[in-house]
Parts: structure tokens; C-alpha cells; sequence
């Protein structure tokens, strides 16, 4: 059944791009970077704007990359729904200076082997090649089919900067390159983050994507826009059962008209929620709940060892009443080079 989707879904973008030339605002364009990254924030639904604060901030608020004092690296794989679609992560990030931060992510989504029977249409029993598939005569030739890949590539380039004590700021640079059969395309977008911290223990962040709606040009003529996303969150932390549980809400506001595809929506405006709390043991494991804006309940735990942060998440999506998709299963690593060489100037 996922396969036949899938396969459904590849034929109706190839014959999207035969489109003559044309400039579009598409609802779904950028939506292979609304996964997230990261088995911690993914454990708690993807809600993540408002706490971000390692090398994922990249991805999730730009400014949370201001709060590292250590040099990170992480590394993310996944398979989306068993093993139909592969999903990997990696990104570095850098303290410099008192109160900067860079870094550098990128992200990959494919789907391979993918069943190409465009060239395989002929008169059954001959080698006779058809373009009518309503031809009585047609029929498939095994030989003839070929496969081909789904690709889709995002690099993110941060900067973030701490303000003041209680408030940081970052921007990214965002590249995009996608493949699909001999199709390609590329495109470049701008993101803008802030965390600011009004009292002790509770966090606010915004992160408005695509803020300049970002162009994704086709070889073929056709480009996409992708629309801005406004991601905002808010998040308190608490004493818990000696360690610190910290609920997060966060609300993906877009403005692409997607209605019924969004939890909620106010005309052309859609309202998607992200909704997760962790608890921290001493900073030595956590464990991690959530709900994320397609509807999966996520679950997800963590342990810390000296420098190396090991997470874990679990995904669950029904497509129906009586059936559901394969479990999701994400595992990340975070390596913090922490030494004191490599800690920010000024601590």
C-alpha cells in the first residue's frame, strides 16, 4: 500500500513538471523541511522554538545557537515509515568570540528505487513502443523498466548573536537543491530567529522561515515559491521529582490557504501545533513526550555519558481507522568538544 502511494505521487509530480513555464506559489514546496531533525525535539513533538539550545537550533530557531559555549556536532539518521523513505541529519556549530555562534547543517530526504515504466509502455507480447496507455493493446514490459531516486537536499548556514542576557538573535542562509529522474532544481531562502527569556525558567522563541519566500527553480521552466512560516513557541521549566520538567507549545502559522490540512485554520491562514514536555534527571537521562502537527503522538528518551548525548524517538502515524503507516524510528548523537580550549571567550 506505501508503495503504491508513493509510486502515485512521483508519477503526479513527473507530470507536474511538464508544465509549461511558469512561476507558482506551492503549498507543499518546502514541506520535506518540516520533518525536523534532532531525536530530542522530535521526542517532544517537534516543539522545540522556544528551548532550543544546541547545534539543531540551526534548524529549529536560528537563535538558539547563541546559548553553545562548546563546539557541537551532531548526526541524525531515520527511515520514515519502515524503511520506505531514508532521512539523515548532520550539522557543526561554533562559539566564537564572547557572544557569537556559526554553524552549518544539511539535511537529505530519498526515496529510492523508485519503479520508472515510462519507456516500458508497449503492445503486449512485442517490443512496439505506446504513448497511449488507453491503447487496448498496451501492456508493461518487465525489461524495460528502470528505476530512478527522489532527492531532496537542504543546507542550512547559521549565524546567531546574544544580544543581551536575555535575549539572542540568529539568521540562516538556507540552500536547496531537489532531484527527481533527470529533473532538478535549486533554490535559496532566509530564516530569522529570536529567544528571549522575559522571567527565570521561561523561554519564548519565534522563527519566521522562508521570511523573503524563498524561489525553487526547476530545469524545466517551472519555479515554486515557497511561502514564510511563522514557528512560535513558548516553554517553562520547573523542579520536578529532583530533576526539571519543561512543558513546550509551539504553533506553525502559515499562509498558504491548506484549510483541512491544518489542525486549525482562520481563512487563508493554517495553524499547526507541536505540543511536548521533557524531564531531566540531573542532566543524566531524560525522557520526552509529544504531539506533532500531523497528528503522531511521539515518544522519546535520552542519556547523556561525558560528551556525547545519545536520543532516541518514536513516531506512530494511522492513515485511517483500521490502518497505519510502518513506526518511525529516529536515533541522534551530539558530541560536545568539551574542553576548555575549546570554550567561548569570556567564561
Amino acid at each position: 500500500m506505501v508503495n503504491k502511494t508513493a509510486f502515485t505521487i512521483t508519477f503526479l509530480i513527473l507530470s507536474s513538471l511538464s508544465i509549461y513555464s511558469q512561476t507558482v506559489i506551492s503549498k507543499y514546496a518546502g514541506e520535506f523541511m518540516a520533518i525536523g531533525v534532532g531525536a530530542r525535539a522530535l521526542g517532544m513533538g517537534g516543539a522545540y522554538a522556544a528551548i532550543a539550545n544546541d547545534v539543531t537550533s540551526g534548524y529549529y530557531n536560528p537563535a538558539g545557537l547563541a546559548n553553545l559555549n562548546y563546539p557541537q556536532i551532531a548526526l541524525m539518521h531515520a527511515e520514515q515509515f519502515g524503511n520506505l523513505v531514508n532521512y539523515d541529519y548532520a550539522g557543526v556549530a561554533i562559539p566564537y568570540g564572547t557572544d557569537m555562534s556559526f554553524g552549518i547543517s544539511a539535511m537529505r530526504l530519498a526515496v529510492d528505487g523508485i519503479p520508472d515504466t515510462r519507456d516500458a509502455l508497449v503492445v503486449r507480447g512485442t517490443t512496439q513502443r505506446l504513448t497511449d496507455i488507453k491503447d487496448t493493446r498496451a501492456g508493461i514490459n518487465s525489461d524495460l523498466v528502470t528505476e530512478f531516486s527522489d532527492q531532496d537536499w537542504a543546507f542550512y548556514l547559521t549565524f546567531a548573536k546574544r544580544h543581551a542576557d536575555d535575549f539572542y538573535y540568529g539568521v540562516n542562509v538556507k540552500i536547496i537543491k531537489r532531484d527527481i529522474a533527470e529533473y532538478g532544481a535549486w533554490g535559496v531562502g532566509f530564516d530569522v530567529g529570536a529567544l528571549y527569556t522575559p522571567v527565570e525558567n521561561l523561554f519564548i522563541g519565534a522563527n519566521l522561515q522562508d521570511i523573503t519566500t524563498t524561489l525553487v527553480a526547476w530545469n524545466t521552466g517551472r519555479n515554486e515559491l515557497i511561502s514564510p512560516t511563522a514557528k512560535i513557541g513558548a516553554a517553562y521549566m520547573v523542579e520536578f521529582l529532583g530533576g526539571k520538567i519543561t512543558p513546550a507549545l509551539d504553533f506553525d502559522v502559515r499562509f498558504e490557504n491548506r484549510k483541512f490540512a491544518s489542525n486549525f485554520n482562520v481563512g487563508p491562514v493554517s495553524f499547526d501545533m507541536h505540543a511536548g514536555f521533557e524531564y531531566n534527571f540531573k542532566n543524566l537521562f531524560a525522557i520526552r513526550a509529544g504531539y506533532n502537527d500531523v497528528k503522531q503522538f511521539t515518544l522519546g528518551a535520552g542519556v547523556r555519558l561525558p560528551k556525547l548525548n545519545i536520543d532516541y524517538s518514536f513516531a506512530r502515524f494511522n492513515y485511517s481507522k483500521n490502518e497505519r503507516l510502518d513506526d518511525t524510528h529516529r536515533i541522534s548523537l551530539i558530541l560536545t568538544l568539551e574542553e576548555a580550549r575549546f570554550l567561548r571567550l569570556g567564561l
